[in-house]
């Protein structure tokens, strides 16, 4: 019985060392392993990090960054300090929509994240200064020949299998930017401003935020304007303005959204301006008579080929003021309401051309006194327009045939004439004069039925005067209606900031 006991008891210390020798086996496989695998990731970083500080990877992110503006262009010589980098400038040149590119002070960290996805991460990059240079006068298709030969003037760099082929921009923050841009009308510039880029979900989406600076357009009418913000979204080769604050004047304010295709360079845009008067977009002579809070809604579109613009212009508490017209209609009338005209109606809708500005169901309206409405173009300074002129019954009844002859009754409870507008800003020429002398010639006149003879109609009272005298009393009368006739064509000068028109008095024959 002890022998077999002894047996049983060797035979479980030798089933132990067995299995305490056969898990020792095990044990040393996985260290082994790791020992590898982390010899494997130290080598594989010590070569990523070769890479990294090689020539070769400078040359790579600057076709990377090149492809990105659609320019060609090379970093200066990087400073490493572990992952992070840092370099003086970053220059380029292009043959399409952007001519030019330099950026001063990048710093930027690489990861090596995406490298599993062939992608390496540029992470915390900043820019201290950014300058663009835009020439929008190229067409599609000259921009598109551009793009061919930088693709084929493009330097090849050669790539490892093994190493990521793409760089992932993951946040961009830029302290200043400057565009300098020439479009169709005429130099653009935008500078001072803040930039920050962050990606926007799925591959090659951003988004970005702008604000500051200043911009200055090549339109007389826009000011030079301050930027507040701009919200940007860039994905697919289209860009996407989602939110735009432009301050301009005094307290005028512009704000807008739209999208532009990159490769089309199709875009749209609408918006509204608010904040402004009547002295911030109209001429010092007519900001002298015209006073006013000034909105106006736009829309802005490429896609006809060309710019074009629209919207409607409206003016509230419109005051009209030391305009000739006004005087000479208040002494015409005896009162003192056509000396300052307080506009109840003041608006209009707009288009814009190729410089070409219609401005297209206009009113200006003082109630129960002047109505004007039509629609007039104007081509650089010259106008061509048609309107309807409406006056209060009584403005014109001491001119002869004026209120039955070239005004009827309509509308409104107002006398109506058509009258045609030419010439151009500085000297204007309106129709109506000739017709309200026309008919009150007609009038002055009258034919005696007994002899044919055509005398002054306003002497036939005054029989027992000489002739002469009479002849010139008639005359007197005559050259005092035509000078009031030319006062009143001042209204045509007054709305469209002219001055008078003089005329000489046409000689009448007996």
């Amino acid at each position: 019985m002890g022998g077999a006991a002894k047996v049983r008891e060797m035979s479980r210390r030798s089933r132990r060392r067995s299995a305490a020798g056969g898990g020792g086996w095990w044990g040393r496989a996985v260290v082994v392993f790791l020992i590898v695998c982390v010899l494997g990731l130290a080598v594989g970083y010590a070569m990523l990090r070769r890479y990294l500080h090689s020539d070769s990877f400078r040359k790579f992110l600057s076709v990377e960054a090149g492809d990105m503006a659609g320019v060609i262009g090379e970093f200066a010589p990087f400073r490493w300090d572990g992952l992070a980098v840092e370099t003086d400038s970053f220059e380029a040149k292009g043959g399409g929509l952007v001519t030019g590119l330099r950026a001063d002070g990048l710093h930027t960290e690489v990861g090596f994240g995406g490298v599993s996805r062939g992608v390496w991460e540029i992470k915390g990059t900043s820019l201290k200064r950014l300058e663009v240079f835009v020439d929008a006068t190229k067409t599609v298709n000259e921009t598109v020949v551009a793009e061919v030969k930088r693709d084929a003037e493009k330097p090849v760099v050669m790539k490892s299998g093994w190493l990521p082929r793409d760089a992932e921009l993951q946040e961009l923050d830029v302290g200043e930017v400057v565009v300098r841009a020439n479009l169709m009308e005429g130099p653009a510039m935008a500078s001072g401003m803040t930039v920050h880029v962050e990606p926007s979900g799925g591959k090659n989406a951003y988004r970005a935020e702008v604000r500051g600076g200043t911009v200055r357009l090549p339109f007389k009418i826009l000011p030079e304007s301050r930027l507040d913000r701009l919200k940007l979204r860039y994905q697919d080769g289209n860009v996407f303005l989602t939110d735009a604050t432009v301050l301009a004047w005094k307290s005028g304010r512009i704000e807008g959204s739209g999208e532009w295709d990159v490769k089309s360079r199709q875009f749209s845009m609408e918006g509204g301006a608010s904040g402004m008067t009547c002295e911030d977009i109209f001429s010092e002579d007519w900001a002298k008579r015209m006073t006013g809070d000034v909105a106006s809604t736009f829309t802005m579109d490429n896609a006809t080929g060309t710019p074009a613009a629209r919207g409607k212009l409206t003016i509230q508490g419109g005051v009209l003021t030391a305009l000739p017209m006004l005087d000479a209609l208040a002494a015409y009338a005896d009162t003192r309401r056509f000396r300052v005209l307080q506009l109840n109606e003041a608006h209009t809708d707009w288009r814009w051309k190729k410089g070409e500005l219609n401005l297209i169901n206009l009113v200006l309206s003082s109630d129960g006194l002047v109505r004007l409405e039509g629609t007039i173009t104007i081509r650089g300074r010259n106008l061509d327009g048609l309107f309807r002129l409406g006056l209060a019954p009584g403005t014109l009844a001491t001119i002869p045939g004026a209120e039955t002859d070239v005004f009827i009754a309509g509308e409104r409870g107002l006398l109506w004439s058509p009258l045609r507008i030419t010439g151009t800003l500085d000297d204007p020429k309106e129709d109506l004069t000739d017709r309200l002398i026309a008919a009150a010639g007609l009038r002055m006149f009258d034919q005696i039925p007994e002899t044919g003879e055509k005398v002054i109609k306003f002497t036939r009272s005054v029989l027992g005067d000489d002739p002469n005298k009479a002849i010139d009393k008639g005359v007197k009368i005559i050259e005092q209606g035509t000078g009031i006739i030319r006062d009143a064509s001042g209204i045509l000068d007054g709305f469209l900031g002219g001055g008078n028109q003089e005329e000489e008095p046409k000689d009448e024959k007996k």
